[in-house]
């Protein structure tokens, strides 16, 4: 059985995601100020914090079950498995960019572009340097990344579209 974590700020209903497919998911140690303590990752662990939200997911690297939308532990593959919204009209197939993201931290741990992606990042809105689509963006390595969703995004999300 594959283990994986779920991090958010000490929030409730975190208690009901606890057992989630195929990923048991930790619960978070809450201290009497509110503050949340984690486990320290291990040496193949794979933490990746979807902004605005701040939800931190740990996986280890390899181990993610596939989730059939974008490429193989993908970052797609990686909200998918732990229930976070990142649309993908698609199907994860690099013909759209509705999975649009922008890499905050950890570049260095994910896939270079590839030529197809980079000509649908052309027609993205709110084009930035650090952009990607989460479909095409796989973690290579180990380590922290960081990528945030546009709120154009965030929005058409929310409506269910």
């Amino acid at each position: 059985m594959i283990t994986g974590k779920v991090r958010t700020p000490a929030i409730p209903w975190l208690k009901q995601i606890s057992n989630r497919g195929m990923f048991l998911m930790s619960e978070a140690k809450t201290q009497g100020t509110g503050t949340t303590i984690v486990d320290a990752p291990g040496e193949n662990t794979v933490e990746v914090t979807f902004l605005p939200e701040g939800k931190t997911v740990t996986f280890e690297h390899g181990k993610l079950p596939y989730k059939d939308h974008g490429k193989e532990e993908s970052l797609l593959d990686v909200a998918l498995n732990f229930g976070i919204s990142l649309d993908h009209a698609c199907g994860g197939n690099c013909a759209c960019t509705t999975c649009h993201i922008w890499v905050k931290e950890g570049a260095d741990l994910i896939s270079e572009m590839e030529d197809d992606e980079a000509d649908k990042l052309d027609m993205a809105a709110d084009l930035q340097l650090n952009s990607r689509l989460g479909c095409q963006t796989v973690i290579k390595k180990p380590g922290k990344v960081v990528v945030e969703i546009p709120a154009w995004n965030r929005n058409y999300v929310s409506e269910e579209h």
